[in-house]
């Protein structure tokens, strides 16, 4: 489990194609500082064992075609900056809100609107995942827990801080930027109960 708050901004730097998977090498100092084989950390939203902790701070993790398929990590390359989050100890603060690291599908930006101290950016909503959106409800952005400050048929918009442009992948990601989206999943739930109840 993971809270949607980026600890650091790390960096692709390897990836290797494979016939149904690819293995990326990232570094990460802060999140490999304690890391070991078999831990979990989230690559921009997307829940990745450390397959092996390297040298210089970095790490490699196997990524699925599943997840290559459901997720924007197929569009990574070398170079990429990546959002990089260990997942949460037992004792920690819940600093964002419940995030599994499980990709719901993927929206892109649609704009981005800057005003003196903060910056409104909206995202192209699947149509599949709308109904788990709310306006002031938590959304995770390529591993980012945001809140939800305005909402369309189609599209949400998030109010980005100082902090969150400077310190994450969506403060410099261009309109048309694919990103991962995973909604909050206490609405799913719900929702299956609720199916459940009805039959």
């Amino acid at each position: 489990m993971f809270t949607g708050i980026v600890e650091e901004l790390g960096e692709v730097v390897g990836k290797d194609e494979l016939a149904d998977a690819a293995r990326f090498v990232i570094r990460g100092p802060v999140v490999t500082a304690d890391a070991r084989h078999g831990d979990s950390i989230a690559v921009n939203g997307v829940c990745l064992t450390v397959v092996e902790v390297l040298p210089d701070g970095q790490f490699s993790a196997d990524v699925m075609a599943e997840t290559l398929n459901r997720s924007s990590l197929a569009a990574v390359h070398v170079g990429s900056a990546v959002n990089l989050e260990r997942a949460a100890a037992v004792n920690s603060r819940l600093g964002g809100h419940i995030v599994q690291g499980h990709v719901d599908g993927t929206g892109r930006v649609v704009s981005r609107a800057p005003s003196e101290h903060w910056e409104v950016v909206r995202i192209a909503l699947p149509a599949e995942l709308s109904r788990y959106v709310v306006e002031k409800g938590s959304i995770t952005v390529d591993g980012i827990s945001l809140t939800v400050s305005g909402l369309g048929d189609d599209w949400f918009e998030v109010s980005l801080i100082p902090t969150t442009l400077a310190l994450t992948t969506l403060g410099r990601a261009p309109v048309d930027t694919p990103v991962n989206l995973e909604v909050d999943v206490i609405a799913k739930y719900v929702e299956r109960l609720l199916a459940d109840r009805a039959l």
